[in-house]
């Protein structure tokens, strides 16, 4: 049995020594990234009873898929330091053109105030933070997310909204899933808007195909002549303002809709509906959009915050997240995430959506911006945009050029045979301009292109919050032609400004330039004192501080989540994100001006199928639940292409992830479950039979390797060749790739395809919910199916359709996982993974006595984490592994993940970032708890009353004038002794009742009017 350092205040002797890795092979990245030093690896190695790093993985490590240490940097980068990795990408950034971009189509110019930029975004006490499921500790985060929900309720005029969705594309697609699935009929046509953003109808027509559900455009006028185009549809999809820039009244349309069964969906512009009536107050159902600009960078596609809101009615069908109000064991108001019961690890193949990662820090920022700016703020820039684009159609019409008629927000379109000439012209001026109408339907001369942006007789213009005057005099005189004279844009804004005047509506532009043609917000909105107390700096710095205050992350201490890797973030690899040559970048900018980052994007897909073994990479899904998603629909579509339509069946573990069999549905295929063994393993039996059963129709197998048990199975090559021999691919859950790199290869054992998580094992943080990247990684015979996008070449030759708005995805966040495998190198990655596996089976020793580890590998090991057995408890004393959790936080600890994969067990985690230190006093914690259990279990602690169940202990309960526990306050308060005194971070909230706040769902901040209809009688 191991046993706790002699001096757990300062760890092991030597362990201040600089972490050097003898191994001069190393760069010296390795050692600022991997936790233990040089000193305290030889310990954990010796008190696991081996002699060096390769003996100990070859006991962890399947021998048949091992790879011998030189076949680790194969196709990678040598290892460099901070400086030489940075200078490099600063190289590659240099090689893109920043440029005015007003191509629009959801993709706007922002300025992100710098408090939020420094604060927040640069924080790593946001960024390192995890998904807030242990609430008493994320109640900061969780309430810039309610914030960030009300806003959005406020926008839409809907009551209900989550805490962010992947993309605006991706958050359509799931308003669509969600129509359907309220549809009591077996209606299978969805109709959509001819003038919706082109990404997202593609990514539509991706998700809807398997499904069998027909996608397609319609006039939303055509729908007021009569019922015919209504039939067997079950939705509606309307774009506002549409890609062209048009802005109209949707209420008599969706009124149509309605009568004839359908949900009505509209994808709306958040700073539009500032000045538009809200859209749920115009009969929508579903409010759909991005938060991008409320202060977050285009960053070349993303990532940003999409929103999704909708009607009470389909409070327990919304898609991802929702942050909701309970009360805490005081009766103090607290917030947590609501209607868990709706996720994929319950619902698994019935499940209504995959969405597992959402873009929680991009929420938070947007919140702050809304905080920041308020909404008499909100309110002047969109009016000064509806100015500045009135005066622009002015200019433009003097130079010739009219743009399309009617109302508008911020962008105007004008069709012209000179279209190319000028877009040429603007580019040379330094800006870019959206060729084309912009929709996804036809367009007055493209004669029904499904490329609204392929028209070349129009251009668009999409201003934004960063144009001006200025701006719009470059841009006039670039659009002007030789010899003729260009209009002075101050003499536009004074004549548009003079007219505004004379109507007596200059403080309501949007009056006077809509008309009746577009119904407008009436009455005062975002009335919640949030959004007017910290309009000041340092109001708006403190109430950052407040709430990171309140908040767990990984400036605390470890978060030894399993299946989760909170590995370190280094600051080096994030320090670029915030450069403008990656931030500033519109997806849909000119290849030309974009040569750094597709060098940058084709560097980090070699080295991903360097280290996975396989020939392709894409880099756009957004997250890992739309990696298993894309990486399914290339297996279909591959067995498509060989005339195989048949094959629709997919077998999953019953030990899998909930997002497998949730995204398998989404594929259109048909789960069939797959029992495991005693050990932990895959039946192979069972396997067998089933694949034996399915022969002629199966398609795949999904399989998380190590499995979701904490182990590598020794059979993994069988299984592969199992499946291959029935027909089927195996697609691999790379989940816990961070056991494998530089240790083996999922192409070279036989998977297919595998999904990889950046947010995991390539140091992209997590950011309290999201961002994450789910890149796929394929076999050569499914490279040709890699997806494509509508707008920008890229993808395999024969593509599936977009799973993300954007053609990378999330690429702003990519060069973090560049810096790291550019500093770490093929040697330092499989330092890594070693040390990952040796921490975990290190704390597998140490706690095994107290709480039994459930299962090893065949030599006795775990692989980079482990399931602790609490069941003994509940029968012993009656504890649950919630009792576990919260008294953690007592400790000064995030629990690791609760009750998955197997009920009444926690399943840690540590990485290779966390020094033996920290690791020991994590293990010192769990024997202190074992220890207060056994108190239980002797009768010297009450059952009820006992710091078990009456975690966690707040400052304010442990400084009340009463105390009537049975135990100390001090044992409440310190139970690790005077050394938690100096620095602990209080749960800022008692245990939340969790059953109560589903009761009585609140989720939304109160306005004004509701706290002062609580306020107490006099």
């Amino acid at each position: 049995m191991i046993q706790a350092a002699a001096n757990p205040e300062l760890g092991l002797a030597g362990s201040g020594a600089s972490p050097a890795l003898a191994d001069p092979a190393l760069s010296p990245f390795v050692a600022r990234h991997i936790g233990p030093s040089e000193v305290e690896l030889q310990t954990m190695l010796a008190d696991l009873g081996v002699a060096d790093l390769e003996q100990f993985v070859a006991q962890v490590v399947p021998a048949d898929i091992l790879l011998a240490p030189g076949l680790a940097a194969e196709g990678l980068p040598e290892g460099c330091g901070e400086a030489q990795a940075l200078a490099d990408l600063a190289a590659l950034a240099g090689a893109n053109q920043v440029r005015r971009s007003l191509i629009g189509l959801g993709y706007y110019g922002t300025a992100t105030p710098a408090v939020i930029q420094r604060q927040v975004f640069e924080n790593p006490s946001w960024y390192t933070a995890y998904t807030p499921y242990q609430a008493e500790i994320a109640q900061g985060r969780l309430e810039a997310l309610l914030n960030f929900q009300t806003l959005i309720s406020e926008l839409t005029g809907l009551p209900i909204a989550n805490a962010s969705l992947l993309d605006e594309a991706t958050a359509a697609a799931e308003a669509m899933a969600l129509s359907r699935g309220a549809h009591r009929g077996e209606a299978r046509r969805y109709l959509v808007d001819q003038d919706v953003f082109p990404q997202t109808l593609a990514v539509l027509r991706t998700r809807a195909e398997p499904l069998g559900i027909s996608v397609e455009l319609v006039d939303p006028a055509a729908l007021l002549a009569g019922p015919g185009p209504l039939g067997d549809a079950f939705g509606l999809l309307l774009q506002l303002p549409g890609a062209s820039g048009r802005l109209w009244d949707p209420s008599a349309v969706i009124a149509t809709a309605h009568g004839a069964g359908l949900l009505v969906t509209v994808a709306v512009d958040p700073l539009a509906q500032v000045l538009l009536a809200p859209v749920g107050q115009l009969g929508a159902d579903i409010a759909v959009g991005s938060s991008q600009r409320f202060g977050v960078p285009m960053g070349f596609g993303g990532p940003h915050a999409a929103f999704f809101a909708t009607s009470e009615a389909h409070k327990r069908q919304i898609p991802g997240r929702l942050v909701g109000q309970s009360l805490d064991a005081e009766g103090r108001p607290a917030l947590r995430l609501a209607l868990q019961t709706r996720e994929q690890h319950i619902r698994r193949d019935k499940a209504t959506s995959n969405i597992c990662t959402a873009q929680v820090l991009l929420a938070v920022i947007a919140s702050f911006y809304a905080v920041h700016h308020g909404p008499e703020g909100l309110a002047a820039m969109a009016r000064r945009l509806l100015i500045l684009r009135q005066a622009l159609a002015l200019g433009l019409d003097a130079l010739g050029l009219e743009p399309q008629a009617g109302p508008g927000f911020d962008t105007l379109t004008v069709a012209t045979p000179r279209a190319a000439a000028l877009i040429e012209a603007a580019q040379a001026a330094g800006f870019n301009l959206r060729p084309g109408f912009g929709g996804a339907g036809a367009s007055p001369t493209d004669g029904g292109s499904s490329n609204g942006l392929a028209d070349p007789q129009a251009f668009g213009i999409s201003l934004d919050e960063l144009s001006d005057g200025a701006e719009l005099q470059r841009l006039l005189s670039a659009l002007a032609g030789p010899g003729q004279p260009c209009p002075k844009a101050g003499e536009l804004l004074a004549c548009v400004q003079a007219e505004l005047a004379a109507s007596g509506l200059a403080a309501a532009p949007e009056q006077a330039l809509w008309g009746a043609a577009v119904p407008r917000r009436q009455g005062a909105w975002l009335g919640q004192a949030v959004f007017h107390a910290h309009r000041s700096e340092t109001e708006l710095l403190r109430y950052i501080q407040r709430l990171v205050s309140r908040d767990f992350s990984l400036v605390q201490a470890m978060i030894p989540l399993g299946s989760c890797t909170m590995k370190l973030n280094g600051a080096a690899e994030l320090a670029p994100v915030s450069w403008p040559a990656f931030a500033a970048l519109h997806p849909f900018a000119p290849a030309a001006q974009t040569s750094g980052y597709r060098r940058l994007l084709a560097d980090l897909e070699t080295w991903l199928a360097a280290i996975t073994g396989f020939a392709g990479v894409s880099l756009q899904p957004n997250a890992g639940s739309q990696g298993e998603l894309a990486g399914l629909l290339v297996i279909r579509a591959w067995h498509h292409s060989r005339g195989d339509q048949h094959r629709r069946i997919c077998l999953i573990p019953t030990s899998a992830h909930g997002t497998n069999p949730a995204s398998a549905v989404m594929a259109g295929l048909q789960v069939v479950p797959v029992a495991c063994d005693d050990a932990g393993n895959i039946d192979l039996a069972d396997l067998e039979a089933k694949a034996s059963a399915h022969a002629g129709e199966l398609a795949a197998l999904m399989v998380t390797y190590p499995s979701t048990h904490g182990v590598f199975e020794t059979a993994i090559q069988a299984i592969c060749a199992l499946v291959h021999r029935h027909g089927g691919q195996v697609y691999l859950d790379g989940a816990n790739l961070n056991a494998q790199v530089g240790l083996c290869k999922p192409g070279r054992f036989g998977a297919d395809v595998c999904h990889l998580n950046l947010h995991k094992t390539f140091c992209i943080p997590h950011g309290g919910g999201g961002p994450g990247v789910g890149p796929i990684a394929v076999a050569a015979h499914l490279v040709p199916f890699l997806p494509g996008h509508p707008l920008v070449a890229c993808g395999g030759d024969q593509a599936i359709g977009p799973v993300s708005g954007a053609p990378w995805g999330s690429a702003s966040i990519l060069p973090i996982s560049w810096m790291y495998i550019r500093m770490m190198g093929g040697a330092g990655l499989r330092q890594a993974s070693a040390v990952a596996l040796l921490a975990a089976n290190w704390i597998a020793e140490r706690l095994d006595p107290h709480f039994p580890v459930l299962y090893r590998g065949a030599s006795g090991r775990v692989a980079h984490e482990c399931i602790l057995d609490l069941r003994p408890l509940k029968r012993s004393c009656g504890l649950e592994v919630d009792d576990l959790a919260k008294r953690l936080m007592d400790y000064g600890f995030h629990a690791p993940t609760m009750s998955w994969p197997v009920a009444g067990t926690v399943m840690v985690e540590p990485t290779e970032s966390e020094s033996l230190a920290e690791i020991s006093r994590f293990c010192d914690a769990m024997v202190a708890i074992r220890a207060e259990a056994a108190a239980i279990e002797a009768g010297v602690s009450d059952p009820a009353d006992n710091p078990l169940k009456r975690a966690p202990h707040t400052l304010a309960a442990v400084t009340a004038e009463d105390w009537e526990r049975s135990y100390s306050r001090q044992l409440a308060a310190f139970p690790s002794g005077e050394r938690q005194q100096r620095d602990k971070l209080w749960p800022a909230v008692a245990r939340i009742d969790n059953a109560y706040g589903d009761r009585n769902l609140i989720c939304t901040c109160p306005s004004v009017e509701e706290l002062s209809d609580r306020a107490p009688t006099p």
